[in-house]
């Protein structure tokens, strides 16, 4: 795996999507900066996972005695961060989901309305309504 973007480099690249979507404020900072902090923490788990061989369980041996098959703690993690990750997104806008729910319906024109027809007495006698 590539060498991991530092936290600088991430805020950067989602201010740049907020502000390519329209939905950047300055003052959504902080959430941003822990949406990012999460980030890079959860690349720092792939980079571990991956290096793992992508090991999803380990045995683990209880005070019983009894050995059992138990999920890793990186992998542990990274399943909680996407939660997390995922309800930032949403909060951030930076998701298709939470981007149509705010995206502005575009408010319908009304048809012209239409001269009524006149009838043919009014017609015939050249006289308006």
């Amino acid at each position: 795996m590539a060498k991991l973007p530092s936290r600088k480099q991430l805020k950067k690249s989602v201010i740049d999507n907020m502000k390519h979507l329209g939905v950047y404020r300055e003052n959504f900072d902080h959430t941003i900066d822990v949406y990012v902090g999460m980030l890079a923490q959860y690349q720092a788990f792939e980079k571990q996972f991956e290096e793992s061989g992508y090991q999803i369980t380990v045995e683990y041996t209880n005070k019983a005695g009894a050995t059992n098959d138990r999920k890793t703690p990186t992998y542990s993690a990274m399943e909680s961060l996407r939660k997390d990750l995922a309800t930032y997104s949403n909060l951030l806008c930076i998701n298709p989901k939470a981007f149509e729910s705010i995206k502005k319906r575009e408010v319908p024109v009304r048809k012209k309305e239409t001269e009524k027809p006149q009838s043919k007495l009014v017609q015939a006698l050249g006289e308006d309504p």
